[in-house]
């Protein structure tokens, strides 16, 4: 694969509404998890969880759509102006893709569709307009008139990650010319609650890697980067924020929720991701991990890491402790950490 260049990105998390507001955050230390306020949950209100603050329709404009969709249109229209393409001509715009990842897509919406449906016997149709995972994908190329290639990725917590292995791809293929990817997911009820009745939720705050860490928080948000060939960013005198050079993707198949114990997937996927990119782990300056929290993630991804760097690991951390655990969104948001990582070289 040749070289694919980041030339833009926009985020929203607990931690403010731009990768600017959430990086300053990190640096102050300052964690965004607090008491939930989007719904009740009489058995995990008390738990922390990363909620976005403010209407999130006030700020993507859209005139309908669902949680998710306003924070993946607000997020995407950040990374385009961030790139230098709000100026294109349409006959460019069609050779612009849209690849998202989602794991909740509209479901906020089916829910309240259910609950008046139980509660008072009433179908407000509606409310599921923007319940399929495809959506946000859906509104990002409504909103920025793009025509291009379009997909929606949906494999759980590696669906924004996925997204922009998939969008390498799609570029890669010739397929598009430019790919607006990433992931974003909003707070639901059936996640915040099928989380807990797993036992893996933490009351205090999730720490990942800590000995005495006891389990994740839920968080929400979107994070999208503005991907394409070096060449033709470089062409075009975008500023490039950063370049991917490898990547992998791999399933050990090894239970439907928990990883292999030994870490051998996570493992192989790095190993691949480092031969693609024609890079050796001593070349590796920095890894942000998964890092969710749990005992069993956390001692997995410890051995792969371990596994692969060796007495020469270099410096590792989570930033789940600051947004929490954004699922669909998580890949996405912690590769645009990464991105200022390289830039503020912090």
């Amino acid at each position: 694969m040749k070289p694919i260049a980041v030339t833009g990105i926009g985020m929203v998390s607990a931690l403010g509404w731009s990768p600017e507001d959430t990086w300053a955050a990190i640096q102050a230390e300052r964690s965004g998890l607090g008491r939930l306020a989007l719904f009740e949950s009489p058995r995990c209100g008390h738990v922390p969880v990363g909620q976005v603050q403010g209407d999130p329709s006030s700020k993507s404009l859209l005139r309908s759509g669902s949680r998710t969709d306003h924070f993946a249109v607000y997020a995407a229209g950040q990374a385009f102006a961030d790139a230098g393409l709000g100026e294109l001509s349409r006959p460019v715009r069609r050779r612009i893709g849209v690849v998202l990842g989602t794991s909740t897509g509209g479901m906020i919406d089916g829910e309240a569709f259910l609950d008046n449906l139980i509660r008072n016997g009433s179908f407000e149709m509606s409310l599921l307009r923007h319940h399929l995972c495809s959506c946000p994908a859906n509104a990002i190329a409504r909103r920025l008139g793009l025509s291009g290639f379009r997909g929606t990725v949906s494999d759980a917590c590696a669906s924004g990650a996925s997204a922009v292995t998939t969008a390498c791809d799609v570029i890669d293929s010739g397929s598009a010319d430019i790919v607006l990817a990433g992931g974003a997911d909003s707070l639901t009820r059936l996640t915040l609650n099928g989380f807990s009745s797993l036992l893996n939720v933490s009351a205090r705050g999730c720490a990942p890697f800590d000995a005495d860490r006891d389990g994740m928080n839920l968080g929400e948000g979107a994070g999208i980067l503005v991907l394409e060939p070096l060449e033709g960013a470089a062409a075009r005198g975008a500023r490039i924020r950063a370049v991917v050079l490898g990547f992998a993707n791999t399933c050990d198949a090894f239970h439907a929720t928990a990883p292999r114990p030994d870490g051998s997937g996570a493992l192989a996927a790095m190993t691949r991701a480092l031969d693609a990119a024609g890079v050796s782990p001593a070349d590796v300056g920095y890894v942000n991990a998964h890092g969710t929290g749990t005992k069993e993630n956390d001692a997995a991804e410890a051995r792969a890491i371990e596994s692969l760097f060796g007495a020469h690991t270099p410096p590792v951390s989570s930033t789940k402790r600051f947004f929490g655990h954004t699922l669909a969104a998580a890949g996405a948001i912690e590769a645009i950490v990464c991105v200022l990582a390289l830039e503020h070289q912090a």
